[in-house]
């Protein structure tokens, strides 16, 4: 027997080993890895794919596309639309038109403070009502889950608020869709954003800022609005991941699962952490000696019992293009009785 036929007997005899397939993936997201959400993708939901994907026959091949690398903040929805990614963690926040449905906890505010129950319901009447994962679907975007949202919302300011009155006059910061938590309460409602809160209390454009504690601390916002009230505005549903869905849908059932578990996986990652972080937050906030004080809640039931019905108004709104407001308004507010939230006010009673 000639060598190269031994060769090739014992080549052979070898065990088979099928190579596996490999499917390219872009992730994208408009903010740094600095923000929990996008380092729990990178750290969380990108492993439990891989791992979900194990003796499947198929990997994926990862590229990582965050902090403007290839979408701006609010960009991500455009990226994927245009085909440059396939997966992404998209902010329905910045959204209000395409994503309306998906906002609303913004309209209801003084809501629960569980950032958990938070996400777990908009989850749910994401899978319970189909005008909502429609929205998602228009826009040619599978909702895979993994809600990602924003902790309890306080007050900062550059003086101290125990009474509705503090507030007559003076100019607040606040983002989007919370300047309306501001109306009919005497203080002026300021359009700002993060990158604007500091500059604009330091300058006296504005005298305090609704925000959310982690962010607040970052921007060490507590050096010039040192009077920190948990006023309990509540947790607020922000986004969630999302796959290109006429890519998803070509994908095999392997490969969608492995999705599915990767965004159940970040969901459970980033609550916990962001359990971790809001602690770390009000640390600093006390270590920088501000004041961290408890609003009344009375008080509180009269500042959300002040305000216009944004909740209707929203919901008529929403009814009046085609949409479920309405539904999607009862729903969320049924889900949070259920849970035993005790709301200060029921914004599902017109």
């Amino acid at each position: 027997m000639t060598f190269t036929a031994v060769a090739l007997m014992t080549l052979l005899a070898l065990p088979f080993k099928a190579h596996a397939e490999s499917v390219d993936v872009t992730v994208v997201a408009g903010h740094p890895p600095v923000f929990l959400w996008v380092k729990t993708m990178s750290e969380t939901f990108i492993p439990a794919v891989d791992m979900a994907l194990e003796g499947s026959g198929t990997e994926i091949d990862w590229t990582e596309a965050y902090g403007g690398t290839l979408a701006k903040v609010g960009g991500e929805l455009e990226a994927m639309e245009d085909g440059l990614a396939q997966v992404g963690i998209v902010s329905s926040l910045f959204e209000p038109s395409l994503l309306s449905l998906q906002n609303i906890t913004y309209v209801t505010p003084f809501g629960p403070s569980d950032v958990k129950l938070v996400l777990e319901t908009v989850d749910a009447m994401t899978n319970e009502i189909p005008g909502m994962r429609k929205m998602w679907e228009d826009l040619d975007l599978e909702y895979l889950g993994g809600g990602f949202g924003l902790e309890d919302y306080l007050l900062m300011t550059k003086f101290p608020v125990k009474s509705l009155d503090d507030l007559k006059g003076r100019k607040i910061n606040a983002p989007g869709a919370a300047v309306n938590w501001l109306k009919d309460t005497g203080a002026v409602g300021v359009s700002g954003n993060l990158t604007t809160y500091y500059n604009d209390i330091k300058s006296g454009v504005a005298e305090g800022v609704i925000v959310f504690p982690t962010a607040a601390a970052a921007a060490k916002l507590h050096e010039v609005a040192p009077y920190v009230t948990k006023v309990h505005f509540g947790a607020q549903y922000a986004g969630g991941i999302v796959a290109k869905k006429s890519w998803y849908d070509e994908q095999s059932p392997d490969v969608q699962a492995a999705l599915q578990a990767g965004a159940h996986a970040f969901a459970r990652s980033y609550e916990a952490n962001l359990t971790l972080r809001v602690t770390k937050a009000f640390s600093d906030f006390e270590a920088g000696n501000a004041h961290v004080t408890e609003f009344p809640e009375d008080v509180r039931r009269e500042w959300a019992n002040k305000l216009p019905n944004l909740a209707q108004d929203w919901a008529a709104e929403q009814d009046a293009k085609g949409l479920e407001g309405t539904r999607v308004l009862e729903a969320y507010v049924t889900h949070l009785k259920d849970a035993g939230v005790h709301l200060p006010r029921d914004w599902s009673a017109k």
